[in-house]
C-alpha cells in the first residue's frame, strides 16, 4: 500500500499581516501534480488544515477547489483528513457525507452517546479495484483528559492509550490478511524534535511512543513542523512536517511524505520537497549591529521575493525609528519587511558565576532574585527604575495579602 503522508497546511495563515493566500495556492498546485505523479492508494492528512478555528470563506474555497482537484489527479485513491488544534472539529466534519462521494474521509472529532463510543467512524479500508489493501486509523486532535472513558477499570490518565490501543485491536479482529495498517494522529511524541514550532496555540502535551499501542505498520502524525522520523520507531512513525513554514525559525525543508509498506517489512520513506514561491529569509544569519543589518536590506535584489527579519545585535535600546527605516530600505523591492530580532550583546563577566544552593536562594528577597536572573540572562545589571518598579509592585502584592489584624469584622 502506497500512502502520501501530509499535515499542518494552516491555509489561511498570514505572516506579519501579510496575506499568504499565493503560496498556499501554489503548494496544493504541487500537491495536486506530486499526487498525479506517485498514484498513491491513500493520502492522509493528520490535522490543522487551517490555521484559524473560523477560516475566511476565501480559504474555505481554496480548500474545496483544491481537494477537488486531487480527486480528479487520482480517482481511485482514498483522501483521510483529521482534525488538528487549530481546526474546528465540528466546522470541518459539516459536509463529511458529500465529500465521501469523492473519496474523501473526514474525521473531527470522536462520536459517543451515553451509551458507547463509536469506534467504526475512525476505521477506513483502503480499496485498490473493489479489493481491501489495508486500513487507516483516523484520530483527530483530542487533548488527553477528554478521551472518552471505554471502560470503568482505566484510570483517567490512561484512556488516551486505551482508546488508541481499542482502535488497533479492532482493526486487527477485521485484518485477517494482516494487511498494512497506518494509525494517524495529531499530537507531540515525547523526544521529537519540536525546532521553530510556534506551541502558543493549543498547547503541547507530550505522550510517549508508547501510549499509542501495538498493532500499525505506521504512525501519521501531524503537530510537530519539523519533518522527523521518532526515535526507536525503527521507520513505523513519522511527522511528515508543515509543507510551507510558519515561522522564521522552522529553517529545514518542507516536503510531504512518501510511504511504501509491505506486509512484514519495515516501511519505504521518501520526500517529495515543496518549493515556497516566497521563502522566508534572515538577514544575516547570525546578529550584527543594525545599521549593518539595515544595509544588507537596502542591498537586497529589488525583484526578489521573500519575507525578511533583520537579526540586530545590541548592546541596548534599537533607534526608536529603526522599523521606519527598515519598512523604508524594502519600499518598492519585491521582498516584505516584517520584524527585527534582537540579540543582546552579553557583557563580559569579570568573575565566573557561582552556583547557588536552595537554601542561599531561599534566603534572596525576589528583587535579588529577579536581577539575578536578568545579569545572567542579558549580561548586564537591571536597570534601577525597573528595580524601583518591581519593588513597588511587590510592596503592594505583600500588603494584599498580608491579613489586617487592626481592621473591624
Amino acid at each position: 500500500m502506497k500512502i502520501l503522508h501530509t499535515s499542518d497546511w494552516h491555509l489561511g495563515h498570514t505572516l506579519y499581516n501579510y496575506d499568504r493566500t499565493a503560496e498556499q495556492q501554489a503548494f496544493l498546485r504541487q500537491l495536486t501534480r506530486i499526487v498525479t505523479e506517485e498514484q498513491p492508494d491513500a493520502m492522509v492528512v493528520s490535522g490543522d488544515i487551517y490555521h484559524y478555528s473560523s477560516p475566511a470563506a476565501a480559504t474555505q474555497k481554496m480548500y474545496t477547489d483544491a481537494m477537488l482537484n486531487i480527486h480528479q489527479a487520482c480517482p481511485g485513491m482514498a483522501i483521510v483528513v483529521t482534525a488538528g488544534n487549530h481546526d474546528s472539529s465540528s466546522k470541518l466534519e459539516i459536509d463529511s457525507s458529500l465529500w465521501q462521494h469523492f473519496g474523501l474521509n473526514v474525521v473531527g472529532n470522536i462520536e459517543r452517546t451515553a451509551e458507547e463510543v463509536n469506534l467504526y467512524k475512525h476505521i477506513i479500508e483502503i480499496n485498490n479495484e473493489k479489493k481491501t489493501i489495508g486500513y487507516v486509523i483516523a484520530v483527530p486532535h483530542v487533548y488527553p483528559q477528554n478521551f472518552p472513558l471505554l471502560d470503568t477499570e482505566t484510570p483517567r490518565d490512561q484512556r488516551q492509550a486505551r482508546f488508541f490501543q481499542a482502535l488497533l485491536d479492532e482493526v486487527k479482529k477485521r485484518n485477517t490478511a494482516q494487511l498494512p495498517v497506518v494509525l494517524m494522529a495529531h499530537l507531540s511524541i515525547e523526544g521529537s524534535d519540536r525546532s521553530g514550532h510556534d506551541e502558543s496555540i493549543g498547547g503541547i502535551e507530550y505522550v510517549p511512543l508508547s501510549a499509542m499501542g501495538e498493532g500499525y505498520d505506521y504512525l501519521a502524525l501531524g503537530h510537530i513542523h519539523c519533518p522527523q522520523d521518532i526515535k526507536g520507531s525503527h521507520h513505523h512513525a513519522r511527522y511528515c512536517g508543515t509543507p510551507l513554514p510558519v515561522s522564521f525559525d522552522e529553517t529545514y525543508p518542507h516536503s510531504v511524505s512518501i510511504i511504501e509498506l509491505e506486509k512484514g517489512a519495515e516501511p519505504q520513506i521518501s520526500t517529495r520537497e515543496i518549493e515556497n514561491p516566497i521563502p522566508l529569509v534572515t538577514l544575516p544569519h547570525d546578529p550584527t549591529p543594525f545599521e549593518d543589518a539595515l544595509k544588507l536590506l537596502e542591498e537586497y535584489p529589488e525583484e526578489k521575493p521573500a519575507y525578511l527579519r533583520l537579526n540586530v545585535l545590541t548592546k541596548g535600546y534599537l533607534p526608536p525609528d529603526c522599523n521606519e527605516k527598515a519598512s523604508n530600505a524594502a519600499k518598492g523591492k519585491a521582498c516584505k519587511y516584517c520584524y527585527i530580532k534582537t540579540t543582546r550583546e552579553r557583557q563580559a563577566d569579570t568573575d565566573e558565576s557561582k552556583p547557588i544552593s536552595i537554601q542561599e536562594m531561599q534566603e534572596m528577597s525576589p528583587l535579588e532574585i529577579a536581577r539575578l536572573y536578568y545579569r545572567e540572562t542579558e549580561g548586564e545589571e537591571m536597570d534601577p527604575e525597573l528595580c524601583q518598579l518591581m519593588e513597588t509592585v511587590m510592596q503592594k502584592v505583600k500588603a494584599r495579602t498580608t491579613p489586617n489584624h487592626l481592621s473591624e469584622p
